[in-house]
């Protein structure tokens, strides 16, 4: 097989984010639940290191249908509220006093020793080939989990035989967070989906939150390139996207955006409508901006430069 072909271009991608700490196995796609939209695996055992109390009592209470219960319940919580707001803030279960925490984001300080092991407890899982749809044949390259529950999805193209814009368009026509005549599908609906997609190739990154069919608008994610558009070639001589997995989804890195970056659109009605992602440029200025200042301290000035229209804002 040749070596520019998707599919080493995928099997190097996840081979990456493994050697960073993602939990990464082949086969993995036969174990998520296409009707729910969970890694089911993950969500169990981050409950039983973090919260071992609360999930003994589901087990008390539910016997061996404690996952099917939770799974159910969780995949209720994540269409009404959002993936979002149930990341930050857990679920509420039936015989249970407090909120089932789903995922730990860093403390702000390191004071409290449990938030900090539930933090590092945290499990980032890469799985490929993912059949997304109970209604249609639709396989996603890439989907990374935490915790089990799905926060982003990436179609790949090398640029040897299709660019960025076939996985745009790929997204666009056949990855439809809804099929005529068929229920809404859970990785790809909004807001209790994946929270963002990417299309990438060797050279070119852009994604969206929020799918809705030939609508779907796509922002490019590039770092630029010497004040062009697009992004360097990579020092090390691999992709010129490589940043995306080494850099972005760095597991705290990732969590951090995850945790603090993200932001969610309401309308009048309090209802979500779409969710801010931020774009590279926008996550790199603030992340040099917050550095200097833990370094120079509070209440100097900065001038940022870049095109009109870019979000500097």
């Amino acid at each position: 097989m040749p070596l520019h072909t998707e599919i080493n271009f995928e099997r190097e991608l996840c081979e990456s984010l493994a050697a960073a700490g993602w939990l990464y196995e082949e086969g993995d796609a036969e174990r998520y639940d296409i009707a729910r939209a969970l890694f089911l695996p993950d969500l169990i055992a981050w409950l039983q290191t973090t919260q071992p109390t609360a999930w003994a009592s589901l087990e008390k209470l539910h016997g061996a249908k404690t996952g099917d219960v939770l799974a159910t319940r969780l995949r209720e919580q994540l269409d009404a509220r959002g993936t979002l707001d149930v990341l930050r803030t857990g679920i509420d279960m039936l015989g249970l006093k407090g909120r089932l925490a789903v995922a730990q984001f860093r403390p702000a300080f390191n004071l409290n020793a449990d938030l900090v092991r539930r933090y590092d407890a945290n499990r980032l899982r890469v799985v490929r080939q993912v059949r997304y749809s109970a209604h249609a044949g639709g396989i996603l390259d890439v989907v990374l989990f935490l915790n089990g529950i799905p926060v982003a999805t990436a179609e790949l193209k090398t640029d040897f035989t299709q660019s960025v814009h076939n996985a745009i368009e790929q997204y666009k026509e056949d990855r439809l967070p809804q099929l005529k005549g068929k229920p809404p599908e859970p990785l790809l609906s909004f807001p209790g989906g994946a929270l963002v997609h990417f299309a990438v190739s060797n050279r070119e990154v852009h994604m969206t939150t929020k799918l809705a069919g030939p609508a779907t608008r796509f922002l490019p994610f590039n770092r630029g390139n010497h004040g062009a558009a697009g992004n360097p070639e990579d020092p090390t001589g691999g992709h010129p996207t490589a940043y995306l997995w080494r850099e972005v989804w760095a597991r705290d890195s990732w969590l951090e955006i995850l945790g603090r970056y993200l932001v969610p659109e309401r309308n009048e009605k309090k209802q979500i409508v779409g969710t801010v992602f931020p774009r590279y440029h926008q996550l790199d200025v603030t992340r040099k901006l917050v550095a200097d200042i833990a370094t120079r301290g509070a209440g100097g000035r900065y001038l940022i430069q870049h095109s009109a229209g870019s979000g500097k804002t």
